[in-house]
């Protein structure tokens, strides 16, 4: 019942044209030109489908084609289309565009180019606030950007006028100055006709706008759609019966004599042919082999080296016409001084993350960033002098809602930028959950087409009298911790937060950078410039003696975040109890470094984890299963783990106690681990 919409993708919409949909997404993507074969295929799970087998009937995408999805969240895809309309203004700002292998080039757009993002939403989910978001961001950038709502008149199988109070989508825009068009889906030809004025009207330069498309679905929302639901049996019927695009484009255009009978039969019979050729050649494709799932966990191995990884040559020349030699001088000088501070071991842990975002932005062009209060240097200084330096096009202050700009930005790494995302605080990406989800899923999903080269950075964890209260104190890095596809590090140093960042930023696939919010001004010390560390490996802080070792009264301790200021702390009041620690900082947390833990372990069969997580579900148990999985035979006792109390964290500091931990519960857990207390 919906196949006049398709019918204006072909009309309309052009190749270069970035296309994002929903779970229904099979006429769209056949529409925008992805093979039907390929679509067949990955229907059926074959290595041959658009995606390898790997993404399916959700999540059809085809990188060549511009078909950016298939996304299964209900709305989720609004801002990754806010990301590619974006895009299309980067690249005109910035003279760059794709080659024919999608990789961006030191050529400029044609002057006639008129590109525009489109993204298909329902009109149930066009009541998800995420519309409200991109109307807001597609009027302040201006954005290339349409929105065709497909008002089948049902959210799933609710009535949608049953849950929504205004249906009328397409007048959505008129507080934000972004016009829209209602248009009966049960005309093609007025489909093509009203959709080709709103897509012109982009085309031109004018902005964003919105095309509502009034539609019957003949079918169920699933097979598992109850038939009953009110009034469908009947509705369904008559919808069948007077409402099919199809039948309505057939009966008028052979009553006026447009086309023949005997010419409907034979394009009808060229369709059949195409199918059945498409069932054929995924019948007979291959399945995907095993090995592939692993292969396409991270675009780039947690072995990679980053420091030779070489920047886009074209990076100079971009520089040179896009910054000013009045900013240029200016961000310089500012380098100039957090170099010096660095070298004197008197760089604070954001000025190091602000240092090392500096270097990769003027190291490669395309190297976006977002966040709120962004313009002022934000909480930390993590983003100081970004907008100032490379404008508002490349740097971007947000809205407050962490889901929608880190949405735009994937968005923008699906379209050749290497986008960045300041949190503040990284509790409020919880805004983002489902964006960071997908992002992690992105270049697996899209069977290895699409890099996801987004690196989010944020001051977070709990440390001992924080008082911030429960809501600013989650574990957040916990929480993200079973997102496949995602590289988790953290950074207790200056040192470790500035070569963590320049590899994640390098990285072509989802990274997420903690630092500790109650150390981000106060820990300073030296930085190993121009280095970038690796994000599979943990770093040891503090070795135990020798006799310790021998004696049986060392214990290997891992910890992270502000663990590691309270384990530092500690380690001269367990020494003086006749013990000692290996000092072991997580660095990455995902994928986690157990040859390091192994080494360790090897030497003192004891381990302590200082834990800024909760008992259950939190890092420790992650690290404790899998310790417990692999070097049992290296534990001469359990594993001791120092975490959190499932209890939300208290403002007061005498409730606090109860919950996190701190150096005084490491000092008594080695002695415990040491003097078999279990």
């Amino acid at each position: 019942g919906q196949e006049s919409i398709p019918g204006l993708v072909d009309y309309a919409i052009k190749n270069g044209d970035k296309k994002y949909s929903y779970y229904r997404e099979h006429t769209h993507a056949l529409a925008s030109g992805v093979d039907a074969g390929e679509v067949m295929a990955e229907l059926m799970m074959k290595d041959t489908g658009s995606c390898r087998g790997a993404g399916g009937s959700m999540h059809i995408f085809d990188k060549k084609k511009y078909f950016q999805g298939g996304w299964a969240l209900v709305g989720e895809q609004l801002p990754y289309a806010c990301g590619a309309a974006k895009s299309i203004l980067l690249d005109r700002a910035m003279g760059l565009s794709d080659d024919d292998d999608v990789v961006k080039q030191d050529v400029a757009p044609p002057e006639d180019d008129d590109r525009i993002s489109v993204v298909f939403v329902g009109e149930g989910g066009a009541q998800n606030g995420r519309m409200a978001e991109l109307l807001n961001a597609a009027a302040k950038d201006n954005l290339p950007l349409l929105a065709i709502v497909i008002d089948n008149g049902r959210a799933i199988n609710t009535f949608t006028q049953d849950i929504a109070k205004n249906s009328e989508v397409y007048n959505q825009g008129k507080h934000y100055g972004v016009p829209g068009l209602l248009v009966d889906g049960l005309n093609a030809v007025d489909v093509a006709k009203g959709g080709k004025a709103v897509i012109d009207y982009i085309r031109q330069g004018k902005g964003p706008a919105v095309l509502q498309v009034h539609t019957y679905r003949f079918n169920g929302h699933s097979p598992a759609d109850p038939e009953h639901e009110r009034g469908r049996k009947e509705e369904k019927s008559w919808a069948r019966a007077e409402q099919d695009p199809l039948k309505f484009f057939e009966d008028t255009y052979t009553a006026n004599g447009m086309f023949t009978e005997d010419e409907l039969k034979a394009a009808k019979k060229e369709v059949m042919a195409e199918v059945k050729a498409s069932v054929k050649f995924a019948d007979e494709s291959p399945m995907p082999p095993v090995e592939l799932a692993k292969e396409l966990e991270y675009p780039d191995a947690p072995s990679t080296d980053y420091n030779t990884k070489e920047g886009p040559a074209f990076a100079d020349e971009v520089n040179k016409r896009t910054i000013s030699d009045g900013k240029m001088a200016t961000v310089q000088a500012h380098l100039e001084s957090l170099r010096q501070k660095a070298q004197a071991g008197e760089i604070s842990i954001g000025d190091a993350i602000n240092l090392a975002i500096h270097e990769e932005m003027l190291r490669d062009p395309t190297t976006t960033i977002h966040a709120e209060d962004l313009q002022a240097g934000s909480s930390y200084d993590i983003p100081k002098l970004t907008q100032q330096t490379y404008g508002q096009i490349r740097a971007a202050d947000e809205i407050i809602d962490e889901g929608h700009f880190i949405g735009k930005a994937l968005g923008e790494g699906m379209n050749g930028y290497r986008p960045i995302v300041e949190l503040m605080n990284t509790n409020f990406g919880i805004y983002g959950m489902a964006e960071i989800s997908s992002a992690g899923n992105t270049y697996a999903t899209t069977g290895g087409q699409f890099d996801m080269p987004l690196t989010i950075i944020g001051a977070g964890g709990t440390a001992p009298n924080q008082a911030l209260g429960a809501e600013h104190s989650q574990p957040f890095h916990a929480y993200v911790m079973g997102i496949p596809g995602l590289k988790i590090g953290t950074a207790a140093s200056p040192d470790a937060a500035y070569g963590l960042t320049k590899s994640m930023i390098r990285d072509n696939g989802p990274c997420f950078l903690f630092a500790p919010v109650k150390m981000m001004k106060e820990s300073k010390g030296p930085v190993d410039l121009g280095k970038c560390m690796p994000l599979n490996k943990a770093a040891l802080l503090h070795e135990a003696s020798a006799d310790s070792v021998a004696s049986g009264k060392a214990v290997t301790v891992l910890t992270y975040l502000h663990g590691v200021k309270e384990s530092l702390t500690a380690i001269e009041s367990i020494q003086e109890e006749g013990f000692d620690i290996d000092l072991i900082e997580l660095r990455c947390l995902k994928p986690l470094d157990m040859e390091t833990i192994k080494t360790s372990l090897a030497r003192t069969n004891k381990l302590a984890i200082l834990d800024e997580s909760t008992k259950s579900g939190g890092v420790g148990a992650t690290i404790s299963a899998q310790v417990s999985e692999e070097l049992f035979d290296l534990l001469d006792a359990p594993v001791k783990r120092l975490c959190m109390d499932d209890a939300p964290v208290p403002y007061a500091e005498s409730m606090e106690k109860a919950v996190v931990k701190r150096a005084s519960d490491l000092i008594e857990g080695v002695f415990d681990l040491c003097s078999g207390n279990y």
